[in-house]
């Protein structure tokens, strides 16, 4: 893996992680956008949503289900936002998918994420 997120799987960049098993890693944003900002990604390299394989599909599925216990766990259940970036044009900064699990105050409609 060559991306920052890569170096990070691999342990030769540090996080502060929240979760992990053989197949996801969970840890907080360095530049949260909100009180809670953890991003959850495959420890598979996918560059982004749109080459998910269909083979990567549970995996996908699980990304899901560990934002849902980690939204449990930092008590935003009740309310928060989980955010995918697909590619340049939609604002993806680091090719290998990911997911923003962000809330801990009142999101509108219209807030954007940059």
């Amino acid at each position: 893996m060559s991306t920052v997120f890569g170096k990070i799987v691999r342990g030769e960049i540090p996080c502060d992680k929240v979760f992990e098993n053989e197949r996801i890693l969970a840890f907080k944003d360095i530049a949260p956008k909100a009180p809670v900002h953890i991003l959850i990604i495959p420890k598979k390299e996918i560059r982004c949503l749109q080459e998910v394989a269909v083979e990567d599909l549970p995996l996908v599925t699980e990304m899901i289900s560990v934002a849902m216990q980690l939204a449990s766990q930092f008590s935003i259940a009740d309310g928060y936002r989980l955010i995918t970036n697909n590619g340049k044009k939609g604002g993806q900064v680091v090719e290998h998918l990911h997911f923003h699990l962000v809330g801990g105050k009142m999101f509108s409609s219209h807030t954007e994420l940059t």
